[in-house]
């Protein structure tokens, strides 16, 4: 690929798909003609039948078939010229400048039954044509069962690729950032780049990174070619990783939420309506308020600026992974500099990573989150469920916090405790089911690297709020 194009990648806006579809309506605002739209629809191809990444080989040139195109050495692995290669303080990246090399290859791993099931078509007609463009090589391995990713990722030969690409809702990335953590290699495969490409329902974290690059909100099509393009230019900026402690000794990582109450209802009573995508959120919601529950509990938080009164957590607290020094065993009361809230019935318990928590559900307009930070969110018992409504539908555009509602609190924070009264509530984190029990997290700067259009470290910036002419 020419330089000129590969400069071209690197510069250009995406526009919404209708305007890339449309000749007609393929203009900017200041009357500029735009580039056409790539590629027709896809259609399913065969299940991968095996686990070893070699196998996917075949699938790439089936779904290549399924589409019509003859299968080119773009959709498979190729072999490189052995060279240098650059890494960067932590040992984990061959991008120290902040990009993925060009060209470079790719694992895209997609889990073809998330949001509608639509997916794999989505990746022949959306995806791949662009990467073609690109000259991004990659190799496709379909998700056969849950936690399926988490255990590739866990044995896989890292070295083969430039980033994971994710295909999927924020579940898949969860496995996957998990079992990059559970390897013996946890501080250097952790750094591998990773891709957030939306497929599922709520898609809070490609949302996120689509906001963060500047560009307008978004969802579907239009969030898909946004955060493909976003690969092919191949910029990177560090992202937070929550660590959380429960009292069962539990230890897992978290890419984007923890919530309880409310949210976390939704988010599981919802599932029978995956079917819907994104509106499933929007009906579970409505069927939430109507028998709207309290849950009883203790939260306690430690708030920006005051970590220098940390006290070094106790070694137990930390099987794998980068140490917890904030926190202190569960067993124990929270150090006497953390705040602890004082009611104890509570609607709703977000603690938030990023600016959405889905395509449609801006959380947190205050910015992207400072490295080592995150937004907790709470609202108190006693809340109409007028008032409830009207914070809920105000979050599409992020002016919930508008309304200065007393039931509603937040903070940023930069660890936090939450124990339920007598296992009360549900909790998910990144979307999924977790036991309800005392639970506690601290967030680590800048763990991972991840595809944006943004790419300044967190502590140093927040993002643009518009879209770069």
């Amino acid at each position: 690929m020419s330089a000129q194009v590969l400069g071209f990648l690197r510069s250009w806006t995406p526009l919404p798909l209708a305007a890339l579809r449309d000749p007609a309506a393929a203009r900017n605002d200041a009357g500029i003609p735009t580039a056409p739209a790539w590629g027709g629809e896809g259609e399913p191809h065969s299940r991968l039948h095996g686990d070893r990444l070699g196998n996917a080989d075949k699938e790439v040139k089936a779904g290549a078939a399924t589409t019509g195109s003859a299968p080119t050495a773009r959709g498979t692995p190729w072999q490189r010229e052995p060279g240098v290669e650059v890494m960067d303080a932590a040992g984990g990246s061959r991008c120290p400048r902040g990009l993925i090399p060009q060209p470079c290859r790719v694992l895209v791993l997609l889990n073809p039954r998330g949001g509608k099931g639509k997916a794999l078509p989505l990746f022949w007609s959306h995806v791949q044509p662009l990467l073609a463009e690109a000259n991004v090589s990659f190799t496709l391995v379909l998700t056969e069962r849950r936690n399926h990713a988490r255990e590739l990722v866990r044995e896989e030969d890292l070295g083969r690729w430039d980033a994971l690409v994710v295909m999927s809702g924020d579940g898949l990335m969860h496995e996957v950032v998990n079992g990059l953590m559970e390897r013996p290699d946890w501080e250097i495969a952790i750094r591998k780049p990773l891709c957030s490409l939306p497929a599922g329902s709520a898609n809070a974290l490609a949302a996120s990174v689509n906001h963060y690059s500047g560009y307008g909100q978004v969802a579907k099509e239009e969030l898909l070619t946004n955060c493909t393009l976003l690969l092919c230019r191949g910029l990177l900026a560090p992202m937070n990783l929550l660590s959380l402690h429960t009292a069962s000794g539990l230890r897992l990582f978290s890419v984007l939420s923890l919530a309880w109450g409310f949210v976390a209802d939704v988010d599981l009573e919802s599932e029978k309506y995956r079917r819907l995508g994104e509106m499933r959120f929007t009906l579970g919601t409505f069927l939430r308020l109507v028998s709207l529950r309290t849950y009883q509990g203790r939260l306690a938080y430690l708030p920006v600026g005051k970590t220098a009164c940390g006290r070094p957590a106790s070694p137990a607290l930390d099987q794998r992974g980068p140490g917890n020094t904030l926190l202190v065993p569960l067993d124990q009361p929270v150090p006497a500099h953390w705040t602890v809230v004082p009611e104890q019935d509570f609607v709703l318990v977000l603690a938030l990573l990023h600016s959405h928590l889905g395509n449609d559900m801006f959380a947190a307009p205050m910015g992207r989150c400072a490295a080592g930070t995150m937004h907790l969110f709470y609202v108190r018992g006693g809340v109409s469920r007028a008032t409830l409504l009207r914070l809920f539908l105000a979050m599409e555009k992020g002016r919930h916090m508008d309304y200065d509602c007393p039931y509603l609190v937040y903070v940023p924070v930069v660890a936090f405790r939450l124990e339920p009264k007598d296992g009360g509530g549900v909790f998910t984190v990144d979307g999924e089911l977790m036991a309800s029990e005392a639970v506690q997290g601290q967030v680590h700067p800048d763990c991972c690297w991840m595809v944006s259009g943004c790419g300044e470290p967190s502590s140093s910036r927040g993002p643009p709020q518009t879209a770069p002419p």
